[in-house]
């Protein structure tokens, strides 16, 4: 008799932890007042590192950040810069992606992500980031004309343009 009771209490006691459990995350990144403290305070370390162009210690700062809180946009943003310093255009389409995925909206990340592909000579994902950004614009798109002109550029650096497959890829 004494074990049936304490079976039958077990589903009790998981249903009110279950209640008592904190609701999960919202999928959109937070505005930095909503944000851990500790994940502002290393994506500001990250900015510093990476105004200093220490790009390793910069990575290290906006990981750290993205460990306090995953919803920092742009901790995503950092380690996408500082994977371009590094030369790394690939890397650093990946964090932008990751950077949209929490606000697919987000104007200067489809803009700097367009040039990263610009880069690894993934032009007409490029164009597809430029009518995103075009339509998401109102009035003068700065970003726009900026990814407008980098497409027109083509890459910068002596890297050879990736092949089709890769511009047929998704975002």
């Amino acid at each position: 008799m004494g074990l049936s009771v304490a079976i039958a209490a077990v589903p009790a006691d998981a249903a009110r932890l279950r209640d008592e459990a904190p609701a999960a995350a919202p999928a959109r990144g937070q505005p930095d007042n909503q944000l851990a403290p500790l994940s502002l305070k290393m994506m500001q370390l990250g900015e510093t590192h990476l105004a200093a162009g220490q790009s390793q210690a910069a990575t290290d700062s906006f990981e750290a950040a993205l460990a306090a809180d995953p919803r920092n946009r742009r901790a995503y943003l950092g380690l996408a810069r500082a994977a371009e310093a590094d030369g790394l255009p690939g890397k650093a389409v990946r964090y932008y992606r990751e950077a949209l995925e929490i606000e697919p909206n987000d104007v200067a990340a489809l803009e700097l992500q367009g040039m990263a592909l610009v880069e690894r000579g993934a032009t007409a994902r490029a164009q597809t980031n430029l009518e995103r950004v075009r339509k998401l614009c109102t009035g003068s798109c700065p970003e726009g004309d900026r990814l407008a002109a980098a497409i027109a550029r083509g890459p910068t650096t002596k890297a050879a343009p990736q092949t089709a497959s890769l511009e047929n890829r998704e975002n």
